[in-house]
């Protein structure tokens, strides 16, 4: 396209979007993106940049994939959509609940299909209740989360988020959500050290349950690995205590796997990481690598069951029109298809190591006090004083100007404050991985050499 071709369709897109996360003066030179193939998206200008963080965590198979389009053609010629209400059933969604029974936990064997990750939380929060109530304890309503936790924007889920950003031009906030420390190991500041870090950050949660009254916390919600909140990968020992204490108090462990479903971390869901498995599970993202809007919960065999023994005048009362909507169905039982014949659940553990590796070879350089991962999510943190872990004064703006150098070379990822997230294609190559290593460590010196 021409430069005034690309400045009409900048000035009508001022003109006609309401953009997420939206201010006009971030908005002003828009990334109009036109194309993918793989790891690479294209530009409205014709310049390609390695995707750094899979569309929005979520393009596992990378772009362009013909499979997807065609499974999503097929289905739309054969049954575009059809409802799931009680009394209707289709085949891709009785498929894709077949299949995510043999890749999901053991106990967890019986799903809801949603549109997304924030409908998925709605839904999690329904369903605990709903629970309770049919259990004879109605008083257990209350949920509790954890600072820096990301788990969507609508009402319940905006409450359960523990970042502040997305709070105040929407308050009051739902009530009954509380939140607690995340276990952070780069800041974590532990109360008691006569235990381990990771028990010490578990114990938090034990807290608020005694402090909010056991016979009142429905569930627990916590992401394996806090992805939009800065890639927080807990301590080994953390999930472990967790289910422990959920056990003891007869609270529900919802796990949101929206961003680590799926193979993300090198494991098809992220709690086989620390051996233990959730009442709940949650996802989205992954499920379609974002081709279609879709996301679920599963629900464990107890829950499963209490529905099933529901009377009539206590049925599970909750819906979405596009609940079990055949075409996204059909395109993620393609998209695991290929997920599983190209391994890339493995792949994502053999990059992750590579690029973890790769990053900690950052620790050399100035400013960086951090580097964390957990398969192919991984994030970089940057400091003023590396022995005191001080943040850079916000007026110095590090983390937007290394996402500037970043652009330069041909990066495009997200930075959260002066922290460099990354969740990269399951597909990415190695030299991608390498390139992405060495885009962050020379944009990193630029900056911090004019700081």
């Amino acid at each position: 396209m021409t430069a005034i071709d690309v400045a009409d369709r900048v000035q009508s897109d001022l003109a006609h979007l309401l953009h997420p996360l939206y201010h006009p003066s971030g908005h002003q030179s828009p990334n109009i993106w036109v194309k993918g193939c793989g790891a690479i998206v294209t530009d409205i200008e014709g310049r390609d940049y390695i995707d750094g963080l899979s569309g929005l965590w979520n393009v596992h198979v990378g772009h362009g994939r013909r499979e997807l389009a065609e499974a999503a053609a097929e289905q739309m010629t054969t049954l575009a959509y059809c409802s799931s209400y009680t009394g209707s059933s289709n085949l891709p969604a009785i498929n894709l609940a077949e299949r995510l029974s043999q890749l999901m936990y053991p106990s967890i064997n019986t799903f809801f299909f949603t549109s997304g990750g924030a409908e998925s939380t709605e839904t999690s929060f329904k369903t605990a209740r709903y629970y309770w109530k049919l259990l004879g304890k109605p008083e257990k309503v209350k949920f509790i989360s954890r600072v820096r936790g990301y788990h969507g924007v609508t009402m319940a889920a905006m409450s359960a988020t523990g970042l502040p950003v997305y709070w105040p031009m929407f308050e009051p906030r739902v009530p009954g959500i509380v939140h607690i420390e995340s276990p952070y190991p780069y800041r974590f500041v532990n109360p008691t050290p006569d235990v381990s870090d990771g028990i010490a950050a578990a114990n938090l949660l034990e807290e608020a349950i005694l402090r909010e009254g056991p016979e009142t916390v429905a569930a627990f919600i916590a992401e394996p690995v806090q992805g939009a909140g800065g890639v927080i990968v807990p301590q080994d020992d953390y999930f472990g205590r967790i289910r422990e204490i959920c056990d003891r108090y007869e609270v529900l462990l919802i796990a949101d796997e929206v961003i680590t479903g799926f193979g993300r971390t090198g494991r098809w869901f992220a709690l086989e990481h620390y051996g233990i498995e959730p009442d709940i599970v949650q996802f989205a993202k992954g499920i379609t690598s974002g081709y279609v809007p879709l996301g679920g919960i599963g629900i464990s065999d107890r829950i499963r069951e209490a529905i099933h023994s529901a009377p009539p005048d206590k049925r599970y009362m909750h819906a979405y029109t596009y609940s079990g909507h055949p075409t996204c169905c059909a395109v993620a039982l393609r998209n695991l298809r290929i997920i599983e014949e190209e391994g890339l659940v493995e792949r994502a553990a053999v990059l992750g190591e590579r690029l973890l590796k790769g990053l900690q070879g950052l620790y050399t350089l100035d400013g960086v006090g951090d580097v964390r991962g957990k398969g192919l999510m991984a994030a970089v943190e940057l400091v003023a004083d590396k022995a005191t872990k001080q943040p850079y004064p916000t007026e110095a703006n590090v983390g937007a100007r290394v996402y500037q150098e970043m652009m330069k070379r041909g990066l495009f990822t997200r930075v959260l404050g002066d922290m460099v997230l990354l969740a990269p294609p399951l597909v990415t190559t190695e030299e991608q991985i390498d390139r992405i290593v060495t885009i962050i460590g020379e944009s990193v010196e630029a900056v911090v050499a004019a700081t």
